[in-house]
């Protein structure tokens, strides 16, 4: 009975040990999805930031200069946003497709 038990606890940890690596895996893969993920969000968001001063200036709520603070400044974090997102892996086939 306890020679079972014993096989059974080391048949466990051995299970575990040679699953390690292949779980770890899966969460680093979440975690970079997840990253990925919220950077597209703020490139959306960032672009629709800079249409929307585009359209302020041409509506007249801008004065010119203001506009082109605004541009240069949204359009500098926008580089920064895609900048980080090339950092990352390059997307699957999935992410192109989008």
């Amino acid at each position: 009975m306890i020679d079972l038990l014993l096989i059974c606890v080391l048949l466990v940890v051995v299970v575990l040990v040679v699953t390690g690596p292949l779980r770890s895996r899966r969460s680093e893969d979440e975690t970079e999805s997840a990253e990925r993920a919220e950077l597209d969000a703020a490139r959306d968001a960032k672009y629709r930031e800079i249409r929307d001063a585009e359209l302020d200036y041409r509506t007249g709520k801008l004065s010119e200069a203001d506009w082109r603070v605004a541009d240069r400044s949204l359009r500098a974090e926008a580089v920064d946003i895609l900048r980080r997102l090339d950092e990352l892996d390059p997307p699957t086939s999935d992410d192109e497709a989008r």
